[in-house]
């Protein structure tokens, strides 16, 4: 497999199982039902069937007997999907969900999930059983890779936060009491000067001691720390040794930024580019900046459900652009006369009616599905590549904001 279907194969297994652990998120159980079982991939079968079997022996002491019937259903079905598997699970292990979840009006439904070969190994076994399913390991392997810390600062302010992937995330932020150029009445030059320098001085250290708070515990995962901010501030800063020394080897470089408040953050990683050159956010930047040039010259861009979902059958797609944050199906319906029409709508509300645009009958629902999926699976025939675009940064808000998360980038101009 090529290193660009293997990537594209990685988005969408990412994709299916961020959408699965959401549904899993809002299961709830009336009592401590819902059994969440985390199996690494050198953990013989034989081993959790064994365990599950003790387990559901010892639930028959729970006390609650809706809670004790609902728990050995669970370990019953666990058990049965385990039957599927020989010696050992696949790679990267198995984590299985199963429980009876509340379905409003005093009622319950028994749901199973299996997920197979998560985007990272599970490290250890793991049963837990709890009114939720444990999906936080889960989460954790999803979350964007690469981690950086991002601090900027000039005289005035300072903001110190982090780079997670795709994420900026803000943390902590400071105001310095550094009086302005100009001294106040009485004050000799020299003395003034003498306490201006003390107050830059202080506030240096205590900016330092912010991101020593955040970033220390963190140094053998960082992959670097950006600096940013007017010169000579961030030279002084970074000359002066207020950083925790192991924190001072991890400095990537200094950049020129304009602002100091949380924006001056995005304006760090926008300038740092060179220096992220592998992240995953420069690269949604890149393609999200590839995209609006092309939509300004009016050619080989396409956006909306619509078009771009024309163009992929067309195959003149190059890059589908997906909103990360797009949660929406599509619903496919057919009138008596045989006409075939969309309708994209929030994946949280219902199907709703639709009439015929070509000849007014009432149209009947043959499918609905999940937007992505739909596309994805016409991107996938046609040999076109799936990005997913994070809305952490403005142009990947505009996607999803003004195009309705879906967008491509053209190899050819179609004029649809």
């Amino acid at each position: 497999m090529s290193s660009d279907a293997q990537g594209a194969s990685e988005d969408r297994r990412k994709y299916e199982f961020r959408k699965v652990i959401e549904e899993l998120k809002d299961f709830e159980g009336s009592g401590t039902q819902l059994v969440t079982i985390y199996i690494p991939e050198d953990r013989q079968i034989s081993d959790v069937v064994a365990h599950v079997t003790q387990e559901h022996s010892e639930a028959s002491n729970i006390k609650s007997k809706q809670t004790r019937t609902a728990v050995q259903d669970a370990l019953t079905s666990i058990k049965d999907r385990l039957r599927y598997y020989d010696t050992f699970p696949p790679e990267n292990g198995i984590v299985i969900f199963s429980g009876a979840i509340d379905a409003g009006g005093g009622q319950t439904d028994m749901v199973t999930r299996t997920l197979e070969s998560p985007p990272q190994p599970v490290e250890s076994f793991r049963y837990h059983c709890d009114s939720e399913f444990l999906t936080e390991p889960l989460e954790h392997m999803l979350e964007d890779s690469g981690l950086f810390g991002l601090i900027v600062l000039d005289r005035r302010e300072a903001n110190v936060g982090w780079l997670k992937g795709k994420r900026i995330e803000p943390v902590k932020s400071a105001s310095s009491l550094v009086p302005g150029k100009q001294r106040k009445g009485g004050q000799s030059a020299q003395r003034f000067a003498r306490l201006r320098l003390e107050a830059i001085d202080n506030f240096y250290q205590e900016v330092a001691g912010m991101a020593n708070d955040l970033f220390v515990d963190k140094r053998h995962e960082l992959d670097g720390i950006l600096v940013g901010g007017p010169s000579p501030t961030k030279d002084e800063f970074l000359d002066g040794d207020y950083l925790h020394h192991e924190l001072q080897d991890k400095v990537l470089g200094k950049f020129d930024v304009a602002y100091t408040d949380e924006s001056g953050l995005k304006d760090l990683v926008d300038n740092a580019s060179e220096a992220l050159a592998d992240q995953e956010i420069v690269e949604d930047k890149r393609h999200m900046n590839e995209f609006f040039e092309n939509l300004h010259t009016g050619e080989e861009a396409t956006y909306g459900f619509d078009q771009t979902r024309r163009n992929l059958i067309m195959g003149s797609v190059d890059r589908l652009l997906i909103s990360e944050d797009l949660r929406s199906d599509v619903i496919v319906y057919e009138c008596p006369n045989g006409h075939e029409e969309y309708e994209v709508v929030d994946s949280r509300h219902s199907t709703p009616d639709h009439e015929c645009s070509e000849c007014g009958e009432a149209a009947a629902v043959e499918e609905r599905e999940d937007v992505i999926e739909h596309l994805m699976t016409i991107a996938e025939q046609r040999g076109t590549e799936t990005k997913f675009i994070s809305t952490d940064f403005e142009k990947g808000e505009q996607l999803m904001d003004a195009f309705g998360g879906i967008a491509g980038i053209l190899r050819y101009s179609t004029g649809v």
